[in-house]
C-alpha cells in the first residue's frame, strides 16, 4: 500500500478525532441499547400494573363476608315475654324490641341499656297473631284476641340532651291508635299489605277454617295527619287445609295458604270478592315440614325453612298457558337442623338463618352464595334480625342473651354463576343470561350476566370482519401484486387515510344515516351484496373477451380504476331495484315481511348495519398490514416462479399467499382486536341492547360499550362498579389471549414457508 496512503489511514483511525467519534458512537449505542430496553421494560410494567390495578378492583367481589361480634347483653325487658321483632337504625346505634304482651321496649344496641319503654294500645285485648306489612317501613300488624288489628310504624328521632347524642325510638300509628274490627274471634293468622290508598286484610280466626279478605280504601283524616280505613269489599275462602301459614305478596294479589307439611293453595285475590284458586301444590318431600316461612326482598320469592335444615325458594312463574304457577327455583342447605328463623336484608335478596343448634348462617339467593356459617350457642338461637344497611346483625339466644355482630359483606350479590351462567330472575319464565343493572325501584333485583355483553362483543367483530376481511384481503393482494408502482403509490395512502377518520364520526352517521336508510331500503341493500360481485365478474369477463388492441389502450395495473364507475353503477342499480323487490318477494314491505311473516324481530339499529360502519373501519388496518405483508415477497421468489412458467395468478396463489400468509393471519388478527375493543361505533348505532341473539337484524351490546355507558353512573365501589371493571378484565384477557394465540400461529406459519 502506498505510504501516503497509510499515512493518511493512520491520521483517520487513529488520534484524538478518531478517540473521540469512537467514544460518541459507543455512547450512543449504549444510550440506544439502554433507552430500547427501558421502554420495553416500561411497556411490560405499564401492561402489568394496569393488569394489577383491574385485578386489584375485582377480587374482592369474590371475597367471602367477615361477621365479627360487637356486642352481648341480657335481652331488654323480660327474657320471659316472648319476642315478636326487632327493628333497629341505620347507624347501628338504637334499636327496638316489639313483645307478645304488647311493650315496646327501645334500647341501645352497644350496651343494652333501655331508653325508653311503652305500650301498644291494646284495649285490654292480647296480641294473637303478628304480621309484618312493609319492613323496608318499618311498618307491622297486630292482630289481637278480640278480633280486632293494629297496625303501628316505628322511626327513630335523634335529640341532644346535655350535648349527648342520644336515638330513640318512636312509634306512630298510621290509622290511629283506634283498633280495626275484623271479626268476633281472636285473629289466629294475619297477613296485611298497604300500598298508597288501598289496604289488604288476609285473616283466620280461631276455630274456623275460612279465610277472609278484605279490601279497604285509606283515606286522609279532617281531624289530623292519619288516616281513616273505609271497607270497599270482603271476600271468604273455605280452607280445605289446615293453614299453618297465611301469606299475602307485595302485589295484594297473591294469596298463599300453606299447610305445616308445605300444602299449599295458590288465590288470585284480582276480585277480592270472589278469590280465585289458581295452584294446590306440594312445597316439600313427604319426609319434610316447615319450620319457618318469609318472603324475600320484594315480597314475591317464598323462602322455606324446613325440619330437615334445607332452605327452598318458590315463585309464581307464567306457564305456557299464560297462568301463574308457584315453581321451586333454588335449594339452600344451610344446616343439618331444623331452621329456626328467616331474616332478610332490606335492600339485596341476601338473607341469614338460624337453627336449633344454635347455628348462623348468610347466604344470598341470587347469587347462591353461602357467605358465613358459625356456631353461636349450643343452648339454641330464637330470633335473628338484619340491619337496615345488611351491616349488622342481632341474634337472640333461648339462654336470654341478645349478641350484635359487625357484617362485612358488600358483594353478596355476585357469584361465577351469576356472572357468567344462566339464572332464574324473579318474573322470569326461565333461568335466562340477563344483563340490567338498574331500576327506579327499590326491590329491583340486579342482573350482572356479563355473557349478553361479551356475546355481543364477538357478534359485533364477526360481522364486522365478515364484511372487512374479503375486502379488505382482496385489495391489499391485488394492490401488492397485480397494480402498477406509480397507482399504487396513490391508492395505498389513500386507503390507510381512512384509518384516521374518527369512529364517533362513523358511528355518527352509521346511527342517524346509514341505519335509517338501510331499514327503507333493505331488500336494495341485499341486492347490493349480490349484484355487485356478480357484476364485477361479469365485467372482467367482458372485458377479457374485448379486442387485444381495445384492452391494451389501459395499462393493465391501471385497469382497477375502470371498476370505481362500475361499481357506483352497479350500486345504483342494485338500490334502485329495492320497491321492485319488495313488491314481488316480501309484498310491498320487507321489514314487516320479516316481522310478521317470517316471524324475524327487527331493530333499525343492528349487527348488520354494526357489519358495514365497523368493517368500513377495520379494512384500513388489515388491508394496510397485508398489504405490506404481500408486497415485501422476495422479489426472486416471483420471478422464479413466472421463470418456471407459471401465470401471475399461479404465483400469487402457489408463493405469495403461503409466504406472505403470517403477516395476513396477523392483518386479520389485528382487525378482529380492534373489532373486539371498538367502542364509539357499536354505542352509536347498535342499539345497546343486550341480547344473545345470532339474528342479523337484531341489536347488541358489547362490553366496551357497557363500559362507556354505564361507568359515569356506577356507584364507586358497588357490585355493579366492581363487575364493570370486571368487564374491562375480561376484554383485556380476552385480547391478550387472541393476540397470543396470533403470535403462535404466526410464528408457526412463519417457520412453515421459511425455506421458500
Amino acid at each position: 500500500m502506498d505510504k501516503n496512503i497509510e499515512q493518511k489511514l493512520d491520521r483517520v483511525l487513529k488520534g484524538p478525532k478518531f478517540d473521540r467519534r469512537i467514544r460518541i458512537r459507543n455512547f450512543k449505542d449504549r444510550f440506544a441499547r439502554y433507552g430500547i430496553s427501558f421502554g420495553g421494560i416500561s411497556v411490560i410494567m405499564a401492561v402489568l400494573l394496569i393488569m394489577f390495578f383491574l385485578v386489584y378492583v375485582v377480587v374482592p367481589l369474590f371475597t367471602s363476608a367477615t361477621v365479627e361480634e360487637h356486642s352481648s347483653f341480657k335481652i331488654p325487658g323480660s327474657a320471659q315475654d316472648q319476642t315478636l321483632y326487632y327493628g333497629m337504625d341505620e347507624y347501628k346505634e338504637g334499636a327496638i324490641r316489639f313483645t307478645k304482651s304488647g311493650r315496646l321496649i327501645g334500647f341501645n344496641l352497644d350496651s343494652g341499656l333501655v331508653s325508653s319503654e311503652e305500650s301498644l294500645p291494646l284495649n285490654g285485648a292480647e296480641i294473637s297473631s303478628f304480621s309484618i306489612v312493609d319492613e323496608a317501613q318499618s311498618i307491622l300488624a297486630f292482630g289481637l284476641s278480640d278480633g280486632t288489628f293494629l297496625i303501628a310504624q316505628y322511626s327513630y328521632k335523634v335529640t341532644y340532651p346535655n350535648d349527648v347524642k342520644t336515638i330513640s325510638p318512636e312509634i306512630k300509628y298510621p290509622f290511629g291508635e283506634e283498633l280495626v274490627e275484623l271479626a268476633s274471634d281472636a285473629i289466629s293468622k294475619l297477613a296485611i299489605r298497604l300500598s298508597d290508598e288501598t289496604l289488604v286484610v288476609a285473616y283466620q280466626t280461631q276455630e274456623s277454617n275460612q279465610i277472609h279478605v278484605k279490601n279497604y280504601t285509606a283515606e286522609s283524616s279532617f281531624l289530623d295527619d292519619s288516616l281513616m280505613l273505609s271497607e270497599e269489599g270482603e271476600g271468604v275462602i273455605d280452607s280445605k287445609i289446615d293453614v299453618e301459614h297465611l301469606l299475602l305478596d307485595g302485589s295484594m294479589r297473591n294469596l298463599y295458604l300453606i299447610s305445616k307439611r308445605g300444602k299449599t293453595d295458590y288465590y288470585d285475590l284480582s276480585d277480592i270478592e270472589s278469590p280465585e284458586l289458581i295452584q294446590e301444590v306440594s312445597l316439600l318431600s313427604q319426609n319434610d315440614s316447615i319450620s319457618t316461612i318469609r318472603f324475600l326482598l320484594g315480597d314475591y320469592s317464598l323462602m322455606i325453612g324446613t325440619e330437615q335444615g334445607f332452605v327452598y325458594q318458590w315463585f309464581p312463574v307464567r306457564n305456557q298457558d299464560n297462568v301463574f304457577q308457584l315453581q321451586k327455583i333454588r335449594a339452600f342447605k344451610s344446616s343439618n337442623s331444623p331452621i329456626v328463623m328467616i331474616a332478610i336484608e332490606h335492600a339485596r335478596r341476601g338473607f341469614a338463618t338460624i337453627d336449633q343448634s344454635g347455628q348462623f348462617d348468610l347466604l344470598h339467593s341470587t347469587s347462591e352464595r353461602h357467605l358465613d356459617s358459625f356456631e353461636v350457642d349450643k343452648k339454641g338461637l330464637s330470633f335473628v334480625s338484619i340491619m337496615p344497611r345488611a351491616n349488622g346483625v342481632l341474634l337472640e339466644t333461648t339462654s336470654g342473651k341478645v349478641l350484635t355482630y359487625n357484617v362485612e359483606n358488600e358483594y353478596a350479590d355476585v357469584s361465577f354463576k351469576s356472572l357468567w351462567g344462566k339464572v332464574w330472575y324473579e318474573g322470569y319464565e326461565a333461568p335466562d343470561y340477563t344483563w340490567q343493572s338498574s331500576s327506579a325501584s327499590s326491590d329491583f333485583e340486579p342482573k350482572l350476566s356479563m355473557m349478553p355483553l361479551t356475546f355481543g362483543t364477538i357478534k359485533a367483530a364477526i360481522y364486522s370482519m365478515l364484511f372487512a376481511v374479503p375486502i379488505a384481503i382482496l385489495a391489499a393482494i391485488y394492490t401488492a401484486f397485480f397494480m402498477d408502482t406509480k397507482t399504487r403509490q396513490w391508492i395505498k395512502p389513500s386507503i390507510e387515510l381512512i384509518e384516521a377518520l374518527p369512529t364517533v364520526i362513523l358511528g355518527f352517521l352509521a346511527g342517524l344515516w346509514l341505519a335509517p336508510m338501510m331499514e327503507a331500503n333493505l331488500s336494495g341493500f341485499f341486492a347490493v351484496l349480490i349484484v355487485v360481485p356478480v357484476g364485477i365478474l361479469l365485467f372482467g369477463f367482458s372485458w377479457s373477451r374485448l379486442p387485444k388492441s381495445i384492452r391494451l389502450l389501459v395499462p393493465e395495473g391501471k385497469r382497477t380504476l375502470l371498476m370505481i364507475p362500475v361499481v357506483f353503477f352497479l350500486g345504483y342499480f342494485a338500490m334502485s331495484m329495492d320497491k321492485p323487490l319488495e313488491n314481488t318477494f316480501f309484498n310491498g314491505d320487507m321489514r314487516h315481511w320479516l316481522t310478521y311473516s317470517a316471524g324475524i324481530d327487527f331493530d333499525q339499529r343492528n349487527a348488520m348495519v354494526i357489519g358495514f360502519a365497523m368493517g368500513f373501519a377495520l379494512i384500513p388496518t388489515i388491508f394496510s398490514v397485508a398489504e405490506d405483508a404481500l408486497y415485501n415477497v422476495p422479489r426472486y421468489l416471483i420471478n422464479g416462479s413466472l421463470a418456471l412458467g407459471a401465470s401471475s395468478w399461479q404465483t400469487m396463489v402457489g408463493v405469495v399467499l403461503p409466504t406472505a400468509s403470517p403477516g395476513i393471519f396477523s392483518a386479520i388478527m389485528l382487525g378482529f382486536g380492534r373489532g373486539v375493543g371498538e367502542t364509539m361505533i357499536v354505542l352509536m348505532a347498535s342499539g345497546n341492547t343486550p341480547l344473545m341473539e345470532l339474528n342479523i337484524f337484531e341489536g347488541m351490546r358489547t362490553l366496551s360499550a357497557n363500559l362507556a355507558v354505564e361507568m359515569a353512573e356506577a356507584e364507586v365501589y358497588s357490585s355493579h362498579y366492581r363487575v364493570l371493571f370486571l368487564s374491562g378484565l375480561a376484554l383485556f384477557v380476552f385480547t391478550f389471549f387472541f393476540n397470543t394465540l396470533a403470535e403462535i400461529v404466526r410464528e408457526r406459519m412463519r417457520r412453515k414457508y421459511s425455506s421458500l
